[in-house]
């Protein structure tokens, strides 16, 4: 099941050291199947607030996703973003071909 690791980063200091994050990010990327699917871009507000730059990685699994987290390359680089942003990260699993939002209902407890 595709899982995405995602992302709310706010108060970046576009400095050198988020400068080399990016430069490095794709690499850590490499044999966990991770692929960008949102960094920034436009949004428009519906409902609440939204603030930051949202981004999207799409894994293949949500073990591959975290493992990718966990991995020695990321680490090495995570602190060049953390130590100049605030966020808010998860780990996400997708739903599979041809779900619909009452599928939801299945997970509720009989009563």
């Amino acid at each position: 099941m595709t899982a995405y690791a995602i992302a709310r980063l706010r108060d970046i200091d576009f400095g050198p050291d988020i400068v080399e994050y990016l430069r490095r990010i794709d690499a850590t990327l490499d044999g966990f199947g991770g692929r960008f699917v949102v960094h920034g871009g436009e949004f428009e507000v519906l409902e609440g607030e939204w603030t930051g730059d949202t981004i999207v990685i799409a894994f293949p699994d949500r073990a591959r996703a975290r493992a990718w987290y966990d991995s020695p390359a990321y680490r090495d680089i995570l602190g060049l973003r953390t130590r100049h942003s605030t966020a808010d990260a998860v780990i996400v699993e997708g739903v599979g071909e041809g779900y619909r939002g009452a599928d939801a209902l299945k997970k509720l407890p009989a009563g």
